[in-house]
């Protein structure tokens, strides 16, 4: 299954979820191609163009609350005021290496996005996540991050990503990933 979840605590009062906390993901296309990609004769260019694909599909959803500007732009007919996405604001982070997967396609529908990166390790005696990288662009405190890993496994990972991004105080965060429960 594919899901995201909005990331909110007493602790960062200003990042308040818009919506319930974990949405699911269960379109049609996203199901067929998920699918697709976890057949065991998946080849490695079958399964990177559609987790390709299915990042896209998963970049609609999980964007379909961000903010958004008015601007002005000139038609065939008139000029005209009409809304698009403040990309200048929204951060994508790629929980490394696995989450530059899923952070390709996002980033093809939403190509104003900047980006960071959290490299993270597993120890292999306490099992906690290690930091070993962290990459972010500057003034998050104005920014909407999206967080894209694209499995959920232990989910020390992600609650380790979640909580190094709360120290930079940013206006929301979500997590993206892709999650198989059989």
């Amino acid at each position: 299954m594919a899901l995201f979840s909005e990331i909110h605590d007493e602790a960062h009062p200003h990042m308040t979820p818009r919506n319930n906390n974990v949405h699911l993901i269960d379109h049609p296309l996203v199901q067929h191609k998920l699918t697709l990609m976890r057949r065991k004769d998946a080849s490695t260019n079958t399964f990177r163009t559609l987790l390709n694909e299915l990042s896209m599909l998963m970049a609609y959803e999980v964007t379909r609350d961000m903010p958004m500007q008015d601007i002005e732009i000139e038609t065939p007919l008139e000029k005209t005021v009409s809304k698009v996405i403040d990309g200048k604001k929204l951060v994508f982070v790629s929980i490394l290496r696995a989450g530059n997967g899923i952070l390709e396609g996002m980033l093809s529908v939403g190509p104003g996005a900047r980006v960071g990166h959290v490299g993270l390790y597993r120890d292999p005696k306490t099992l906690t996540a290690v930091e070993y990288y962290f990459k972010m662009p500057h003034d998050m405190e104005e920014r909407d991050i999206v967080i894209v890993d694209p499995m959920l496994a232990t989910g020390n990972s992600a609650i380790a990503a979640v909580e190094r991004l709360k120290e930079l105080n940013p206006k929301s965060i979500k997590f993206v990933c892709l999650l198989t429960s059989h």
